[in-house]
């Protein structure tokens, strides 16, 4: 039993040691004072989250900027989902959806979420609401790309024998065509919180004064390498749980179909 879940968590650290022990190496044979060793960036962490070391204004409010950016992450991602996948839906099963909204959604959709940057702030000013709409941006397009896919691609007999059945209307799609796209709906939903932690930087770069990204804009700003990175340590590690917490959801709802476990 002990071997079956450490051969996982072994297999899973060798690269990223491997890498730190690496970035170590690279910045004592370069002499570099522009990079920190990563000792230097386990100290940061440590005051940021714990405190004693360097008793700056950043000394212990991991807590104050951890939650302000898991509140703006969540809540663009939740709105994201409330609309792309009832909006996936109706895309992928009526024709008359997908002729109206494919050409918008072709045209909106390679805009980068920066360029969004601008008009973020002019239409909802300085502050957390900016950030959720970037957010919100970001994980929507993957999400609706994914839920309109799972449709398309479900096998087309399901609606032929439901309608046999006497399953139509809206019947149907809580019976047969959102259980067909759970799968890639749940590949969706993956995808757009790993671009919500992503664009959280962008987000938090609309002046306000918690968050990660706004921890580590202030880094650059003063020129604290060590608090930039301390910063994206932190991201990466609330990313992988996050993602973490969707595959635990994935496996749970979708034990019917184990191709599709994380």
């Amino acid at each position: 039993m002990r071997t079956v879940w450490l051969r996982p968590l072994v297999a899973g650290a060798l690269v990223p040691v491997l890498l730190v022990i690496l970035w170590d190496q690279a910045v004592r044979a370069s002499g570099t004072r522009l990079v920190p060793r990563p000792d230097a960036v386990a100290l940061m962490l440590w005051d940021f989250i714990v405190g004693g070391v360097y008793d700056d204004a950043f000394s212990r409010t991991f807590h104050l900027h951890l939650w302000a950016s898991v509140k703006r992450v969540y809540g663009g991602f939740f709105l994201a989902a409330i609309c792309a996948v009832p909006l996936g839906l109706m895309i992928g099963r009526v024709r008359l959806m997908r002729l109206l909204f494919d050409p918008l959604f072709a045209l909106l959709r390679p805009i980068p979420v920066t360029a969004w940057l601008p008009l973020s702030m002019i239409f909802f000013g300085l502050g957390p609401n900016a950030a959720i709409f970037l957010v919100f941006l970001g994980a929507f397009y993957p999400i609706l790309l994914n839920t309109v896919f799972g449709v398309r691609s479900a096998d087309p007999r399901l609606f032929e024998a439901a309608a046999m059945l006497g399953c139509e209307g809206s019947r149907q799609f809580r019976a047969v065509v959102l259980p067909a796209a759970l799968p890639t709906i749940f590949n969706g939903l993956r995808i757009g919180l790993s671009f919500s932690w992503i664009l959280i930087v962008v987000g938090e770069m609309t002046g306000v004064p918690t968050g990660l990204g706004a921890v580590i804009m202030d880094g650059r700003n003063l020129s604290r390498t060590d608090l930039v990175i301390s910063g994206m340590v932190i991201i990466g590690v609330a990313g992988f749980l996050s993602d973490r917490m969707v595959v635990v959801l994935n496996n749970r709802l979708l034990a019917w179909s184990p191709q599709h476990r994380g």
